[in-house]
């Protein structure tokens, strides 16, 4: 009987961290494989002016070290102009910035592309009020809602 409480107390605490783990984030689901969704990204970033600083194939460095990883890419990109603002509100959000996207494919094939809401980062860095964090929040959104939504939806 005491075994079972302590394995559902481990349960409880493995499942509130996960749950955890994943505040902020923000996950959309992708009308393409995780390739050309971050190939999609990546031109939507550099088309918008924005730099892209770095594209990160996790699943490539998994691969060399004889492992196996679904399709992870991470792409790091931005621009003074949104960053600046934001660690004027809290110059502690630099840790987080420059702004990134994680396209990853899950275990039933289907492409995500998922980034942290800038609202969660100014709130984490007691900086909730900052007027910059609604632009962000759109720009993130558009970026990856036009590199996630299908060419001929018709949006």
């Amino acid at each position: 009987m005491c075994r079972t409480r302590v394995l559902a107390a481990i349960f409880t605490l493995v499942v509130v961290v996960a749950a955890h783990a994943a505040d902020g984030l923000v996950s959309v689901k992708s009308a393409y494989d995780a390739k050309t969704s971050m190939d999609r990204l990546e031109s939507i970033v550099t088309e918008r002016g924005l730099t892209v600083f770095a594209r990160i194939d996790h699943a490539a460095g998994a691969a060399t070290t004889g492992r196996t990883l679904r399709p992870t890419e991470l792409l790091i990109f931005g621009n003074p102009q949104g960053g600046t603002p934001f660690m004027e509100c809290a110059q502690t959000v630099g840790i987080d910035l420059p702004l990134k996207a994680l396209v990853w494919e899950d275990a039933a094939g289907q492409a995500w592309i998922g980034y942290t809401d800038p609202a969660y980062l100014a709130t984490r860095h007691g900086a909730a009020d900052c007027p910059v964090v609604a632009t962000l929040q759109k720009v993130l959104s558009g970026l990856v809602d036009a590199a996630a939504r299908d060419a001929d939806d018709g949006q």
